[in-house]
């Protein structure tokens, strides 16, 4: 995995200008008035991070707006950034999944990764695996759950956010892994915390947030989380790496793109805005109510951890053998 810095530099294009060129192409290339940020899914995460951060961005344009455009598991917004005017004033926030390893999932797929130019990460997060009232309360760890999946085949079920995501493919590859027949049940957004509460399924792996308040409450338990190191939300919770399954490591990370022909100096305003927004008091403390921690990236590293998370899921794709539907 990269190691991940907070670099503020950017890549040249690799041609040489004149300094009368460089001064015509930055008269020519004005910010934008009125920005737009584009998020594929219902207000949720993904769409408070959008406004968190969007808030501190005044100096990028005088409004941005937030929209969100749900659809085909997040790709409608993708697809309506791709094909938006290159001039900086249409930007998506998304989950570093769909450059990573939605192309080797849908082969249809109506874009690819160099249809973009990433900007930044603002944030990340583990995912973790929890259980709820369906498991018997004797099972207090990670390897207990896979003793009882083990046991009881027909009740081992986890419920997730959607097939194709990188949390359903984490609960295959833990099946895989331990040797047990571990059933993935979809849901739209975080429905699956429901069921678990309620028994209907066995186990649920999603984000941080989105079960820590239950989590704290004692409704359901954490067995996991798949950060490099113990999330500072859940530190009593052990990593999967301390539970014996370091190939489960994986953080969900959350990135600004443009489309691939905007303007370097616009790159590079959106860029500085960026992590000037992420140097605040406001977005800092936004992120911790939301569970997520800061964690810029930033251009030529960003293109470089795409291309290798990339090949990485790659991999994990190809030995679940999944096939979507849509």
């Amino acid at each position: 995995m990269i190691t991940r810095r907070d670099l503020l530099t950017v890549a040249t294009a690799g041609v040489a200008f004149s300094a009368a060129n460089i001064a015509q192409q930055a008269t020519a290339q004005q910010l934008p008035r009125t920005a737009h940020i584009l998020s594929g899914f219902t207000p949720g995460l993904q769409d408070a991070l959008a406004r968190l951060v969007a808030g501190q961005m005044k100096d990028y344009a005088e409004t941005i707006v937030v929209e969100t455009r749900p659809g085909a598991g997040g790709r409608v917004a993708v697809e309506a950034v791709k094909t938006a005017d290159a001039d900086g004033s249409v930007m998506l926030l998304a989950p570093l999944g769909f450059m990573m390893f939605f192309p080797h999932v849908y082969k249809s797929l109506r874009y690819q990764p160099q249809d973009f130019t990433p900007v930044s990460t603002i944030a990340s997060t583990p995912t973790l695996l929890t259980i709820g009232s369906k498991v018997p309360g004797e099972v207090k760890t990670l390897t207990d759950f896979v003793a009882w999946c083990r046991a009881n085949p027909k009740q081992a079920t986890y419920g997730t956010p959607g097939a194709g995501t990188t949390l359903h493919f984490l609960g295959a590859m833990l099946g895989r892994t331990a040797g047990f027949d571990y059933l993935h049940v979809p849901y739209q957004g975080n429905g699956a915390i429901q069921d678990l509460l309620k028994g209907e399924i066995a186990s649920a792996i999603l984000p941080v947030g989105s079960s820590l308040g239950l989590v704290q409450s004692g409704d359901i338990r954490a067995l996991a989380t798949t950060g490099p190191r113990r999330s500072p939300f859940v530190p009593a919770v052990p990593t999967v790496r301390e539970a014996g399954y370091p190939s489960l490591e994986d953080l969900t990370w959350y990135g600004f793109f443009v489309p691939a022909k905007t303007p370097a100096n616009i790159v590079e305003k959106l860029n500085t805005a960026i992590q000037a927004a992420l140097r605040t008091d406001e977005v800092k403390s936004g992120m911790e109510k939301l569970a997520v921690e800061p964690d810029a990236i930033a251009m030529g590293d960003f293109s470089r951890l795409i291309t290798s998370e990339s090949d990485r899921w790659k991999a994990i794709v190809q030995a679940t053998g999944f096939v979507p539907t849509d």
